[in-house]
């Protein structure tokens, strides 16, 4: 198949064309069919949500990862520790989005039996968002805590050289008719594969994002990714991932600290540790109660006089959902750069790009 690039204009795509084809890129790569739907609704949710730094950018990473035999095609998570309340997954080197799936389905379940519990990951790999994973158990009627540890991205408080990961971690909960309230963060000043989006699209980053190979600090993102992110609110964001890896690699069984390997990089096995704390609301509360309680909070959130800068005060989460809802029906815009690899694996594969709704000439 013959697949000619027009790199001139940024394209807006139907979400659901999104999946579909990065689905079938994903199966023309011999992942399992409901495993490379779930990998692909994770890339399409990162960007209704407006992340496109966790979004179809990822995919040609994904992939070169699968090609290599650093992630196994076929994801068989295997319990290898099972205390009923406590249970330890382990990943085998499998899809971490499919790995991490799979521990909210126990992580729910076992709450439910008991009240609470804990899924320590090991072997995993790169999974994503965290709040896809939080939302799924906060619409199940829990609230759930999920860390995961990263390749070394910043350098410790007083040091020069990177040694710690962003070390996410989210946190989510069920908010009555308000839905779900959920936050998920990296421990630096910025998520990295926002910095990946700005090289791959050719614009700076913000001061106080990064800084270069010797630690001056830069607003070039090329200079960023080979040199350092920098710890949101200085040594805060340093000690709070430190933590992270202590939950989430160490206490596993997992890699650790620059044990992990990133998903920018095609080869090594990514060792990404996870731990999820899942509460059964019913088992602490009586849910219409907790609801009621949630929506109170939520409401009286809201109401606070807003500053001069703003115009509303938002929840966690509620930017994303009102991003989603719109992009759900406008399209989702795809940058030159993210259209080209999407090119490229079409004419790999065989697998027809999806037809753009819209066509913005580049300025």
């Amino acid at each position: 198949m013959t697949v000619t690039s027009d790199t001139h204009g940024t394209r807006t795509v139907a979400p659901d064309a999104l999946r579909t084809f990065a689905t079938a890129v994903l199966q023309a790569h011999s992942v399992p069919e409901p495993d490379a739907a779930l990998l692909a609704d994770t890339l399409v949710v990162a960007e209704l949500w407006g992340h496109a730094s966790h979004g179809m950018l990822r995919l040609p990473w994904y992939l070169e990862r699968l090609r290599s035999g650093a992630t196994e095609t076929v994801t068989e998570p295997e319990v290898v520790r099972d205390h009923g309340a406590v249970v330890v997954l382990d990943g085998r080197h499998g899809i971490g989005q499919v790995v991490t799936s799979r521990a909210v389905d126990l992580g729910v379940e076992r709450a439910r039996a008991h009240g609470v519990s804990a899924v320590g990951v090991r072997n995993s790999g790169h999974f994503g968002t965290a709040a896809y994973f939080t939302r799924r158990a906060a619409e199940a009627g829990c609230v759930a805590v999920l860390s995961t540890n990263a390749s070394p991205a910043m350098a410790p408080w007083g040091g020069r050289t990177k040694a710690v990961g962003t070390n996410p971690w989210s946190i989510a909960a069920p908010a009555g008719r308000h839905g779900v309230v959920v936050m998920d963060l990296a421990n630096t000043a910025v998520a990295r594969g926002k910095v990946h989006l700005a090289a791959e699209r050719g614009t700076g980053i913000p001061e106080g994002w990064a800084a270069d190979e010797h630690g001056t600090p830069t607003t070039d993102a090329d200079a960023a990714i080979h040199g350092l992110i920098l710890p949101m609110a200085g040594p805060k964001g340093y000690v709070i991932a430190f933590m992270m890896d202590v939950l989430s690699g160490v206490l596993t069984g997992s890699a650790y600290g620059d044990g992990v390997a990133g998903p920018y990089t095609p080869e090594g096995r990514s060792g990404a540790g996870h731990l999820l704390l899942t509460v059964d609301v019913a088992a602490m509360a009586e849910p219409a109660e907790f609801a009621a309680r949630m929506e109170d909070l939520v409401d009286r959130t809201r109401a606070t006089p807003t500053a001069d800068w703003a115009d509303r005060v938002l929840v966690p989460g509620e930017l994303e959902d009102a991003t989603a809802a719109r992009l759900a029906t406008a399209g989702i815009p795809v940058a030159d750069t993210t259209w080209d690899n999407l090119t490229r694996l079409s004419g790999e594969t065989g697998v027809d790009l999806p037809t753009p709704l819209t066509k913005e000439p580049s300025a």
